[in-house]
């Protein structure tokens, strides 16, 4: 009997327990139990495999590498985070999608690229985005003087407007927002057609032009050149295709980039219901099939595009003149036929005209809308009004040295020119003369309409102001004169006028690396050889110790009864110093090699050092001797060599090295740097030398008519030198013609002003740009500092071959006037 209660007490035991265990999963939280991290996982496997000492070892060999896989995978906290190497493209333009506004494709034939072709490129190019001209490439020829050809080598003529179509779609889709395709017999008014875009969305699909209605005629389809302009029946017909509303390729077929995008997914089905030999057609069966464009659009978003035909009754015969009467003509963007490629010059002609009258208009109703709304209620610096409205105000200086000063004109000379007092009056030059009597004639004119009863008498006096950020400002007071006879009395009235400066555009130049060789030429005179020397070791420190990639080519200048050789020759010093530098430095290939010439006999005086010191040009009062040395140099480097002039007195650093490569441009600039020239301190005694010192107004000035450093290529300074033989500059092809150069007679014929590399340049009228700048890593003024180092003097007094810009000054006026001061009051030099 006692069995069976034992067994029950045994399963409620087991149920009771089993109920606890249900009832405690539920009630605990199972954030309590925490996974083991697998950093820990791994930490513990590597302390089991290698025990508490184990230390881990970066392997840094050929390290990093490369990921193998482009995404990757972290699995944390059971959330899934992917990280992709994004690549940014190099410009904003790309990544925003920002695209050029116009591109246009002309439709021409090798028979018109020098007329109609060349006409529409002059007329139009300069003022859109992109121009491309379409031709056959069975024989196309290399000589034309357009670069922006396409040649398709299908012939199939109804094929052309789709090889355009895909050209287009294939290189500038995502370029531009809209496409232009015109035959070269359009003049298109491109400032016009670009500001009617600029009004319109990019979003929506756009097939634009003139239409042409009602191609089919009644009781039957129509037919060009026996073909039929239905597609073929067995083809499926887009919604609309019956509607025979196409644009007129002769006036020019506006697309967008999204119809373009269209037509090139569905080209090969255009090709085959194209197949008329009427290019507005093919285009236009095309567009309605793969944009489901309706028809051609003659407005889109309230605005239109107006074209204009030429050939119309009435209008074939009649003169352009006339046609700009007509308000039709004035608003079209697109004028066609063009009968000759003249006829793009004036059309050109008459709407440049009438946009510039447009911009006129324009510009009166906006001044005198901002002068109403002044009205003198509202300071004008709050409105910023100024006169000339829209011209930024005259700078203001910043300390007294800034000020920009008026300068006083008669109408053939200035007064003071430069802003000081070296020289109390000089003629105008003859541009400056023509810019004056303009000036004179516009505030006549002027003057006659605001003074209808006064008459010009003559010019009382008149002033000039030049200001980088605003114009040239001229200051005109005349006489005029009211009445006559005995009641005739003069007025002065006053005006002003303002030459505004034009549109700044930066000037294009070809891409240059500070990697050419420099191939430096240092002439040097017999008693300019201590100076010479000490240049080698400054170049030797350093360009040859750097392995700079420069050349330098020294040039002996003999006196006629001189010994070059033995141990009387005034340049063995030199010569042996370079035969050891250049063993020194053969494995760098830095070398240094010299050219001798022979001077003939009224050029082999002996020279005075002292006298020519004082000269800014090393070539004392004979700096014609430059182009002698460049002409019997240059055949020694070759035409494609960077040739750098130097001075055997010079200091440079190799930024100015590089400067000179940067600035020399071979067929487009020559570079004339600005050297500073150092007072003589030491022996002047008005300041303190400081070789390492910036430059200052104390230690030296920028000596603008010193021209003996020059950088040139040589090809350059051959057809320059060439455009001058004619004129009386021979070339100097060996040491017996320099003679024909110097010679006093010779003077007379030689061009006026031709005394340097650079005046050779400048009257040469050659077609490279000429680059003057200051340098502050070029100085000038060591072989003083060396003269007087070594217990050498100057002279006293000014030589009479040394003028006063070709001499070299030894303080500046403050310290001058200071020295001077201090000598009178005796006083001062107790203090």
């Amino acid at each position: 009997m006692r069995r069976p209660v034992t067994a029950l007490n045994r399963n409620h035991y087991f149920v009771i327990g089993l109920l606890l265990g249900l009832l405690l999963s539920w009630h605990i939280p199972q954030d309590i139990w925490e996974e083991e991290c697998p950093e820990e996982a791994a930490e513990n496997l590597l302390i089991e495999r290698f025990g508490q000492e184990f230390e881990p070892h970066l392997n840094l060999i050929n390290k990093p590498l490369a990921a193998k896989k482009p995404m990757k995978k972290f699995i944390r906290h059971r959330a899934l985070f992917s990280v992709k190497n994004v690549i940014r493209p190099r410009y904003y333009s790309s990544e925003l999608g920002i695209r050029e506004k116009l591109f246009i494709g002309v439709m021409t034939s090798q028979e018109h690229i020098n007329t109609f072709a060349t006409a529409f490129n002059r007329t139009t190019a300069h003022l859109v985005n992109k121009i491309k001209f379409f031709i056959y490439a069975d024989s196309v020829k290399t000589n034309y003087k357009l670069k922006n050809i396409v040649g398709f080598t299908d012939t199939r003529e109804s094929r052309r407007p789709f090889h355009v179509i895909k050209y287009i779609a294939d290189n500038y889709l995502d370029e531009y927002d809209y496409f232009l395709l015109v035959p070269d017999t359009v003049y298109v008014d491109a400032r016009k057609l670009v500001k009617l875009l600029y009004h319109m969305s990019i979003t929506f699909d756009l097939y634009m032009g003139g239409a042409r209605i009602g191609l089919d005629p009644p009781g039957g389809s129509a037919s060009v050149d026996g073909q039929s302009n239905e597609p073929p029946a067995n083809e499926e017909q887009a919604p609309g295709a019956s509607d025979r509303n196409y644009c007129s390729l002769e006036a020019g077929i506006l697309l967008s980039s999204s119809v373009i995008r269209k037509m090139r997914n569905n080209l090969e089905r255009c090709v085959r219901i194209g197949s008329t030999s009427d290019h507005s057609v093919n285009i236009g069966r095309c567009v309605k099939y793969a944009s489901r464009v309706a028809g051609c659009q003659e407005s889109f978003q309230g605005m239109r595009q107006f074209s204009y035909a030429l050939d119309a009754p009435g209008r074939r015969h009649r003169e352009f003149s006339e046609l700009a009467k007509e308000e039709a003509f004035r608003n079209a963007s697109t004028v066609y036929p063009v009968q000759t490629p003249e006829d793009f010059y004036r059309l050109h002609a008459y709407y440049s005209k009438h946009h510039l009258e447009k911009v006129q208009e324009r510009g009166y109703a906006l001044e005198q809308k901002s002068y109403r709304i002044a009205n003198g209620s509202i300071s004008n610096k709050i409105l910023e009004i100024r006169w000339p409205l829209g011209m930024p105000p005259p700078s203001a200086p910043e300390t007294r040295h800034d000020i920009l000063t008026w300068q006083l004109l008669n109408g053939t000379h200035s007064f003071l020119p430069n802003g000081n007092a070296e020289h109390a009056l000089a003629p105008l030059t003859r541009i400056e003369a023509q810019d004056f009597a303009k000036v004179l004639e516009i505030a006549l004119q002027y003057a006659a309409l605001k003074h209808p009863r006064l008459s010009y008498h003559s010019l009382h006096s008149a002033y000039r102001k030049f200001d980088a950020t605003r114009g040239m400002d001229y200051q005109l007071h005349l006489n005029l004169q009211e009445g006559s006879g005995r009641s005739r009395r003069l007025v002065v009235k006053s005006f002003e006028v303002v030459k505004p400066l034009g549109r700044v555009e930066v000037v294009p130049s070809p891409y240059v690396t500070e990697s050419t060789r420099i191939a430096i030429l240092v002439p040097a005179f017999e008693h300019q050889v201590p100076d010479a020397l000490l240049f080698v070791e400054q170049y030797e420190r350093i360009c040859m110790q750097n392995q700079d990639n420069t050349f330098l080519l020294l040039i002996f200048m003999y006196r006629l009864d001189s010994p070059s050789k033995g141990d009387e020759d005034p340049f063995k010093a030199l010569k042996t110093l370079a035969l050891d530098l250049s063993s020194k430095y053969k494995t760098d290939g830095s070398r240094i090699a010299w050219v001798s010439i022979r001077l003939p006999e009224q050029l082999s005086d002996p020279v005075d050092p002292q006298g020519w010191l004082l000269h800014a040009s090393m070539y004392g009062p004979r700096q014609l001797l430059s182009l002698v040395v460049a002409d019997l140099a240059l055949p020694k480097l070759g035409l494609e060599s960077l040739v750098l002039l130097a001075t055997p007195g010079m200091i440079f650093k190799a930024d100015f090295l590089n400067r000179v490569r940067m600035n020399t441009i071979q067929g487009f600039q020559v570079y004339a740097p600005i050297g500073f020239q150092m007072y003589p301190c030491r022996w002047a005694q008005f300041c303190r030398e400081c070789d390492t010192c910036d430059v200052s107004q104390s230690s030296g000035y920028f000596d603008r008519h010193n021209h003996d450093v020059i950088a040139f290529y040589s090809r350059d300074y051959v057809q320059a030198r060439k455009l001058l033989h004619p004129q009386g500059l021979p070339i100097i092809r060996s040491d017996l013609d320099i003679d024909q150069l110097m010679l006093q007679p010779g003077e007379e014929t030689r061009p006026p002003g031709v005394e340097s590399i650079l005046d050779m340049f400048v009257a040469a009228q050659h077609s490279v740009h000429i680059l003057r700048g200051v340098e502050p890593n070029l100085r000038f003024g060591q072989n003083v500092r060396n003269h007087l180092a070594r217990g050498g003097t100057l002279p006293q007094s000014v030589p009479d071959s040394c003028g006063r810009e070709q001499c070299i000054h030894l303080a500046s006026r403050k310290q001058i006037g200071d020295a001077i001061i201090r000598y009178e009051d005796k006083s001062i030099l107790h203090k």
